[in-house]
Parts: C-alpha cells; structure tokens; sequence
C-alpha cells in the first residue's frame, strides 16, 4: 500500500474536516489551500489572523474596483477600503466557499435532527405511547 505524505507545504494552508457518511462512518476530508501574500486575503483579519472576516457593506467605488466595509466577529476589527476588482473576486470566491459549506453543515444537521425525531417518535408509536386522541 503505497502511503502519501499529506504535509502541507510552507505555502499552502492546511485543514481537516470531519464529515459523517449517511452510513454513520465518519471521514477527515484533508484539504490544503495555497496562501496568498499578506495583505491580499480580505477574508484573513490582520489583528488577529481569524478567517472570519466578512463584509458588512459593499458598493462600487468605480468601474475597476469597490468600496468595502470589512468585519472580523473574532476581536471587532473594522476597515473601509477600495479594493481592486480581482481581490474582490477573491474575496467573494472565499464567502461563496464559506456558505457552501455553512449550507453543507446545515444539511447534515438538519438530516441527523430528523432522524433522531423519527427515532424517537417510532419508540413512542411502537412503545404505546402515542395514542388516536394525541391527534
């Protein structure tokens, strides 16, 4: 069996993350990211190096590039800036990953709460516990 050395390199970013199977197997889904120069990341918070910087409003400043008002939730560090479309772009790819996986992760959540209901109420069915007059 032929292993494979999953070390990031020093200029790529590292990260695991654990996804339960509908099976019920869990699995570390190893992912690594390349890291940009410092100060191109407008998702990275330079106060406190969180990842969790977002937006809270945007417009166009002018045909190349636009005005941001950025947010770190981690330590409230603000800036308003122009920034130039391609980092924009960036920027925006990042929050586009960011809700595919918040939109992931509330699937599976929303999926295992189900289950777990149905688990329950089929106990109670089965059980005698729920009768015609509980409907």
């Amino acid at each position: 069996m032929q292993e494979f050395d999953h070390s990031p390199q020093p200029d790529h970013k590292q990260s695991v993350r654990k996804v339960i199977l509908p099976s019920g197997k869990m699995i570390e889904v190893v992912s690594f990211e390349d890291l940009a120069p410092c100060g191109e990341d407008l998702h990275i918070c330079p106060e406190c190096c969180s990842e969790l910087v977002y937006p809270i409003a945007w417009e166009e400043a002018d045909h190349a590039s636009w005005e941001v008002t950025l947010r770190c939730p981690n330590c409230e560090w603000c800036l308003t800036g122009i920034f130039e479309e391609a980092t924009i772009q960036r920027f925006d790819d990042v929050l586009d990953r960011g809700t595919e996986a918040l939109v992931c992760d509330l699937r599976q959540l929303a999926r295992a709460n189900m289950e777990e209901a149905i688990v329950r109420f089929s106990a109670a069915l089965y059980g005698g516990h729920i009768l015609p007059e509980d409907f």
